[in-house]
């Protein structure tokens, strides 16, 4: 447990037994066999808080200590991977996201874009010679947000892309939102960005999807307002690098790096959830 102003707080990476009824339902169910069984397998939601220190600590998957019982560093690298095969963590968000919206949390009416750079060492796919970085190996995320700052989608490129030829992927990865009666909700009204994505043509594109482009234009005066609506997916991005694995993309796979980004994202909408929560009961 942590200590704060005298009250025991549990860790992040601890599971309860609310977020875990979440979790649960998207995890494939394995099988063992009859015969030669082998040995038993490490239990899913340890496996899973493993998984959470890993993404809390930034710890090297091979220190993960064993005292803590979340089983070793490979076995939660391997379920990892295997759960982002079975496209876990993009169900697990998008449920999060219909509980927000049933919830009148989600709010549809804007939303925001940008991208951040990250370093990696290592290198991989989507991966690129970095401009604010030296020309160092690196990659950047681009993530979309709605009006409070809920993060619906984030994709991953090589640190070499403009930024404004990544703003039509995250508003297209935005997933069909339940959690009301009638259609689920996909489109916003209103999509937010800075001068880095002032491009006539993607502001057509963005029109085209029946969203309306609200961008800053090139050599326009600071201080127009658009800042004070956009800042969300800035204090988003904070959150997001909260969690010390995504500061720097230590992952060669491109797909083992965005399941973290996907997992923090549902992990976030789940906080809010909560707080949400907590404020009516």
């Amino acid at each position: 447990m942590i200590r704060r102003c005298g009250v025991a707080r549990p860790k992040p990476w601890h599971v309860n037994d609310e977020l875990w009824a979440v979790v649960e339902p998207p995890l494939p169910t394995m099988e063992r066999r009859v015969r030669h069984p082998g040995r038993k397998r490490h239990p899913d939601r340890l496996v899973f808080q493993g998984i959470l220190f890993v993404l809390h600590t930034g710890i090297a998957w091979e220190h993960l200590p064993q005292e803590l019982g979340f089983g070793s560093g490979m076995t939660c690298w391997r379920r990892l991977a295997e759960w982002t095969k079975a496209g876990v963590w993009p169900r697990l968000h998008q449920e999060l996201l219909a509980k927000l919206r049933g919830a009148n949390v989600l709010n549809f009416s804007r939303t925001a874009v940008d991208g951040s750079h990250i370093r990696t060492p290592k290198g991989g796919p989507k991966t690129g010679r970095s401009p604010v970085d030296r020309g160092r190996a690196g990659s950047k995320h681009h993530l979309i947000t709605d009006a409070t700052g809920i993060p619906l989608a984030i994709t991953l490129t090589g640190g070499n892309r403009n930024d404004v030829t990544q703003l039509i992927p995250p508003l297209e990865a935005v997933p069909a939102v339940r959690g009301k009666r009638g259609r689920p909700r996909r489109r916003p009204d209103v999509l937010l960005a800075d001068r880095g994505y002032d491009h006539d043509k993607y502001r057509r594109l963005v029109w085209a999807l029946g969203v309306k482009p609200v961008i800053a234009r090139r050599g326009a005066e600071h201080g127009s307002g658009l800042g004070t609506q956009r800042w969300v997916v800035e204090r988003a991005f904070a959150h997001l690098h909260w969690f010390r694995r995504l500061r720097i993309r230590w992952e060669i796979r491109d797909d083992i790096h965005g399941a973290f980004l996907t997992l923090a994202c549902a992990l976030i909408c789940w906080r809010r959830l909560t707080a949400a929560q907590r404020r009516h009961s």
